[in-house]
């Protein structure tokens, strides 16, 4: 089973296996008589660091106050994870040497320091240099330590529909036809529920008088919905409806709400350009680029960009002023870099900035080596086994956070276009609820209106009782002679009583 803290992504895999290779063929020589003293710790490994301009994430320095050249202390990104690498070798000890001017200034230009290997002034080189394919001509590169694709940062467009009437996108406009429908039908329920309440001798004092009366019943849902009182129907059957709309009412405020808030965040997130071809077939728009990186070359000669619309940017201070200003102001409204940095700038500027794919990559950053020295394979191996540890994910959260926290990752689709807001709710989306409001309120009026339907089966109980009383006697003839006698008896009882009642009045008035 993988373990879930290898880092390595799926379209390296090529180069990594070519690399291997490599390393094998160089194990199966001799070696070089350095690399192995330096194995052994009989010699210390000269290594060199660019001292940087900007963006001292990667590699900060603080040099000998005499001599520019002595490193005091180093320290970044990429100095934490050579320390590492180091420190799974044990034998090896290291002496750090600044690639700067001669007054400790820097020097833009990775392939100057890489070449001082081939020249024998360092045994290696750390930082945060790039696998590049002419580089690896005159220097042997172990393994990436880090995964670093070609991006590009641009500013957070600010959506033109975002104006004064954005609170009615949530809705369409069916929906809200269908809302002001059914206001009125509740409405009209309750009112033709509640239209003899006047006459109601126990509600003479109700409010409803006043509330029930001409067209006020069209908005007594809404009112009732933002300001419900008690005691303000009569009818239980009345009140019934009222929750119903009040339910109704509760669900569309919920939708509402949230779609309102995602069409907000969304377009917040929204990349001012949506992908590369928009930045590179703009002739307005200036690109900028850091100072020293492969870039440059990657847009002068690659990409074809004229030389007036690329910029140097140095630090993330100049990336954020740049962006700000824009092209118009002679800054830039994109700036291509790699992964790593772009990251960093996000960390800590990441609310009105994003970052959108490109079609190049490259095999990130690593250490360099001379050409068919054997530290090359020893450091690559140690660089696997430092990744697959928790040590590489302590310093990946220390400089660049957790990698929950890659906002500019998740904002990095090109898909975030037009068609991929949030669309509007519309009718269909409430179909079913706005049925079965429909049907439990005409029940509700059905039952609450038994006078109206009590009538007409009353009078067609009477008309078909006699029928059915006749169509019985007929087809039962015996039953009718019997009820004849019976009806008889009782006749002649009532007689009884009747002439003895007319006796005794008779007895009492003498």
């Amino acid at each position: 089973m993988a373990n879930p803290n290898y880092h390595f992504f799926g379209d390296q895999c090529v180069t990594m296996t070519f690399f291997a290779v490599l390393f094998l063929i160089a194990q199966t020589g001799a070696g070089d008589e350095a690399g192995s003293l330096i194995l052994e710790g009989k010699k210390k490994l000269i290594v060199g660091v660019p001292k940087k301009c900007g963006l001292i994430d990667f590699v900060d320095l603080r040099l000998d106050s005499r001599n520019k050249n002595l490193v005091e202390k180093a320290q970044g990104y990429s100095i934490e994870v050579f320390n590492a690498t180091i420190a799974l070798l044990q034998n090896i000890s290291v002496k750090y040497m600044a690639f700067a001017n001669e007054d400790g200034s820097c020097v833009e230009d990775y392939n100057a320091l890489l070449e001082q290997i081939s020249k024998g002034k360092y045994g290696a080189v750390v930082g945060d240099v790039t696998i590049v394919a002419n580089r690896s001509n005159y220097v042997d590169f172990t393994l990436p330590y880090t995964q670093s694709d070609v991006k590009i940062l641009v500013k957070v467009r600010h959506d033109p529909r975002l104006d004064m009437w954005i609170f009615v996108r949530p809705f369409s406009w069916d929906l809200w036809l269908s809302i002001a429908v059914v206001c009125v039908f509740i409405g009209g329920i309750i009112l033709f529920m509640e239209r003899n309440v006047k006459q109601d001798s126990g509600h003479e004092n109700s409010p409803l008088k006043k509330q029930l009366s001409g067209v006020s019943i069209l908005w007594f849902p809404i009112v009732q919905a933002i300001l419900p009182e008690k005691e303000s129907l009569a009818k239980n059957c009345s009140r019934f409806v009222l929750v119903l709309w009040l339910i109704l009412a509760f669900v569309l405020m919920q939708s509402y709400t949230a779609c309102l808030s995602s069409i907000l965040t969304v377009h917040q997130l929204q990349p001012r350009y949506p992908n590369e071809y928009d930045v590179l077939n703009d002739p307005n728009i200036n690109i900028g680029y850091q100072g020293g990186s492969f870039i440059k070359g990657l847009l002068l000669e690659r990409l074809k960009v004229p030389k007036s619309r690329v910029k140097n940017c140095s630090t993330i201070e100049q990336y954020k002023e740049a962006l700000d200003k824009g092209s118009r102001e002679d800054g830039v409204d994109a700036i291509f870099d790699e992964v790593p940095y772009i990251k960093v700038f996000l960390k800590k500027y990441g609310s009105n900035y994003a970052m959108i794919e490109t079609r190049h990559r490259t095999d990130g950053f690593a250490f360099a080596f001379p050409l068919g020295s054997t530290l090359t394979s020893h450091f690559s191996r140690a660089i696997l086994n430092m990744r697959e540890s928790p040590k590489m994910d302590e310093i990946e959260h220390k400089y660049f956070g957790s990698s929950n926290d890659d906002e500019g990752q998740s904002r990095s689709n090109p898909s975030l276009d037009d068609d991929a807001s949030p669309s509007s709710l519309t009718t269909y989306s409430f179909a079913g609820l706005f049925m079965l409001i429909g049907v439990f309120s005409l029940l509700a009026l059905i039952v609450s209106e038994n006078r109206i339907w009590r009538k007409p089966i009353m009078g067609a109980k009477m008309y078909i009782q006699p029928l059915l009383s006749r169509r019985f006697t007929r087809t039962n003839p015996l039953e009718e002679g019997s009820t004849r006698r019976r009806n008889n008896i009782i006749d002649g009882v009532e007689e009884n009583i009747g002439s003895d009642d007319r006796a005794n009045n008779q007895e009492n008035s003498l």
